[in-house]
C-alpha cells in the first residue's frame, strides 16, 4: 500500500460499513492516521493492496508486534490479520485468498509461526447494532455475522475462542439489590472495595502471577505510577480513543488488609467522546473468587460511570465465562459475537 491508496482503501472501509457488511465504524484520513499510523506496532510494509487496471480492488492489513509484555517475543507472538477488503465488483474471484496469502508469506518472513484474527494491538473501534452510534473501541475478534467468518475459515482459519460483546444502555441499569449488605460482609473479613488509594502502596503481583496476565500487571503498574506522579497516562494501550486523560483515572480496587494486597481489580476509568464508561477490565484473584467481590466491584463501576456522565457501556467476555451472570443482573444484553481464530503458518 502506498500513500496515494488511501482514499480508495477508506472508501472499500466506508462502502462496507454503510452497506451493513460489517460493524467497524467508518473510518477517516484522521481515523487511519491515529489507529494504524501511530500505532507503535504498525509496519505499512504490512499493508497490502491488489489492483486492476491500477486501481485499488483490495486492501489487506496486518500487524507484527513491536511493543511486548514479559516472556513475550517476536517468535512465540503470531502475525496479526487486522482486516481485510475487497471492492464489491471484484469478489469471488480470488482476490480476498491472495491479500490473505500475501499477508501469510510476509509474518513467515518475519519468523512467525501462527496468524492470529483476534488480540490484536491495533484497536478498531465498531458500533453496536441497533444503537444511536454507540461505540466499543476494539474488536477482539472475527465478528462471526460477516463474510469474513466463513471466508477464513474456508481458508483453514480455526476457531480457538469465542468472546461475546455485551452492551447496557446506563439508564437501565439495575443495582444489586445485595450490594451495600455483601459489601459490609466483605469489609467485616478485612476486604474493602472501592476507589483505591495508590499510597497504599499494596502489592498487586500475587494476583497477577495467580491469574498468569502479565496484561494486569502492566495496567497496574502503568497507572499506579501515573498517580504518584500526578501526571495522566499517555501509554496508547490505555487510551480507548486518542485523547489523552486530563490527569491520573480512578482506579477500583478490592483490597485485603490482613495481607496488605489488592486481590481484584477493575480500571482505570475513563469516559470517552462517544459517552461510553471505558476501563480495561476486571480481574479477581483465584484465591479469593467466590465471595461476591467481582459483583461489588462492577456494581460501583456502573456507579462511577454514571457519576461520570457516561451514557453507555460495553464490554466482553469469554463465550462459556460465569462472569456473564454479574452482567446480565445489571442489565447488559449480549449483542454481538466474536470468534478468535488461527491458522499454523
Amino acid at each position: 500500500m502506498r500513500p496515494a491508496d488511501l482514499d480508495a482503501v477508506l472508501a472499500l472501509w466506508n462502502g462496507a460499513a454503510a452497506a451493513g457488511e460489517t460493524v467497524y465504524a467508518p473510518l477517516t484520513r484522521g481515523d487511519f492516521h491515529r489507529i494504524f499510523e501511530q500505532d507503535l506496532n504498525y509496519d505499512p510494509a504490512l499493508s497490502l493492496v491488489a489492483e486492476e487496471d491500477g486501481q485499488v480492488a483490495g486492501w489487506i492489513s496486518g500487524v507484527a508486534q513491536k511493543v511486548f509484555l514479559p516472556h513475550e517475543n517476536n517468535e512465540n507472538t503470531p502475525g496479526y490479520l487486522t482486516c481485510v477488503f475487497v471492492r464489491r465488483d471484484c469478489r469471488r474471484h480470488g482476490v480476498g485468498r491472495a491479500l490473505v496469502r500475501a499477508l501469510e508469506d510476509a509474518f513467515r518472513a518475519r519468523g512467525k509461526a501462527v496468524i492470529a484474527c483476534g488480540g490484536n494491538p491495533v484497536n478498531l473501534d465498531w458500533l453496536v447494532p441497533g444503537t444511536p452510534g454507540h461505540d466499543h473501541n476494539n474488536a477482539p475478534g472475527m465478528d462471526e455475522d460477516c463474510a469474513g467468518f466463513p471466508f477464513l475459515r474456508a481458508l483453514g482459519f480455526e476457531v480457538a475462542d469465542r468472546e461475546i460483546a455485551m452492551y447496557l444502555n446506563l439508564k437501565d441499569y439495575r443495582p444489586w439489590p445485595e450490594l451495600a449488605a455483601r459489601r459490609e460482609a466483605l469489609a467485616a473479613r478485612g476486604i474493602f472495595v472501592g476507589r483505591y488509594d495508590p499510597d497504599l502502596n499494596y502489592d498487586y503481583d500475587g494476583m497477577c502471577d495467580r491469574v498468569g496476565s502479565e496484561y494486569w500487571r502492566s495496567v497496574l503498574q502503568s497507572e499506579i505510577a501515573c498517580h504518584k506522579q500526578g501526571v495522566p497516562n499517555t501509554d496508547p494501550r490505555f487510551i480507548p480513543d486518542g485523547r489523552v486523560p486530563a490527569g491520573p483515572r480512578p482506579i477500583l480496587a478490592a483490597v485485603s488488609h490482613p495481607d496488605r494486597a489488592i486481590v481484584a481489580q477493575c480500571g482505570p476509568i475513563d469516559l470517552q467522546k462517544s459517552g461510553r464508561g471505558w476501563f480495561t477490565g476486571i480481574c479477581t484473584d483465584p484465591l479469593f473468587e467466590r465471595q461476591g467481590i467481582a459483583s461489588v466491584l462492577f456494581n460501583l463501576l456502573m456507579q462511577e460511570f454514571i457519576a461520570e456522565g457516561a451514557a453507555f457501556s460495553t464490554i466482553f467476555t469469554g463465550d462459556t465465562n460465569h462472569a456473564q451472570r454479574i452482567y446480565l443482573r445489571c442489565g447488559f444484553r449480549v449483542v454481538r459475537r466474536f470468534a478468535v481464530m488461527k491458522k499454523a503458518l
